[in-house]
């Protein structure tokens, strides 16, 4: 990995300065000094791994806490929907992600769902990675942010993703975006800070 990794910056660092006509040092010079990082240390190597995380992951992105915030939200699959309920026996949607982010994370969101939306990080769609937020409209919220969920996985292809909330009908649930009712309702999705 050490490298390959010292081979792809020679080769960038040749390539951008003939590209450029700016090499002010010979490659015989640039060379010998970009070997010379060839000592680093593991620890050091591993200030890079952003550059080997597939998906375009961003480096706020805690595997182990979205793992827990995801079992969590599982462990509720089936739990009543009662409106302004914070959990644990029942759920509205925003009292269903508060309690959870709560409850695993000790993380405070916010605590209806247009809270939510205003006060964690905005990111585009495309962005979208499990433990997100997901909003959408609901049929009393006009335009305006109206429900919340947890998203469970993001297929960058299709565009489409699954996620986790507590519907009126059905309680805690798993719904997919492709779903008519969520497709024509989507809004956005945010990032817990």
């Amino acid at each position: 990995m050490r490298k390959h990794l010292l081979c792809t910056l020679v080769v960038m660092c040749l390539a951008v300065g003939s590209a450029f006509g700016q090499n002010k040092q010979s490659d015989e010079e640039l060379v010998s000094e970009l070997l010379q990082y060839g000592d680093m240390n593991e620890e050091e190597i591993g200030n890079f791994d952003f550059l080997y995380r597939e998906g375009g992951e961003s480096l706020d992105y805690d595997e182990l806490m979205v793992e827990n915030i995801i079992d969590e939200a599982l462990s509720h699959l089936g739990t009543r929907y009662v409106w302004g309920a914070k959990g644990p026996n029942s759920f509205d949607c925003s009292g269903f992600t508060s309690y959870v982010y709560k409850h695993q994370n000790n993380t405070y969101i916010g605590a209806s769902s247009r809270e939510q939306y205003a006060i964690n990080r905005p990111i585009k769609r495309s962005e979208m990675q499990a433990g997100d937020l997901v909003f959408f409209t609901s049929p009393r919220s006009g335009r305006n942010v109206g429900h919340v969920g947890i998203v469970l996985d993001f297929d960058p292809i299709t565009d489409t993703f699954t996620f986790i909330h507590a519907s009126t009908k059905q309680g805690v649930k798993i719904s997919k975006s492709t779903e008519g009712y969520y497709q024509r309702r989507y809004i956005g999705v945010r990032r817990v800070k």
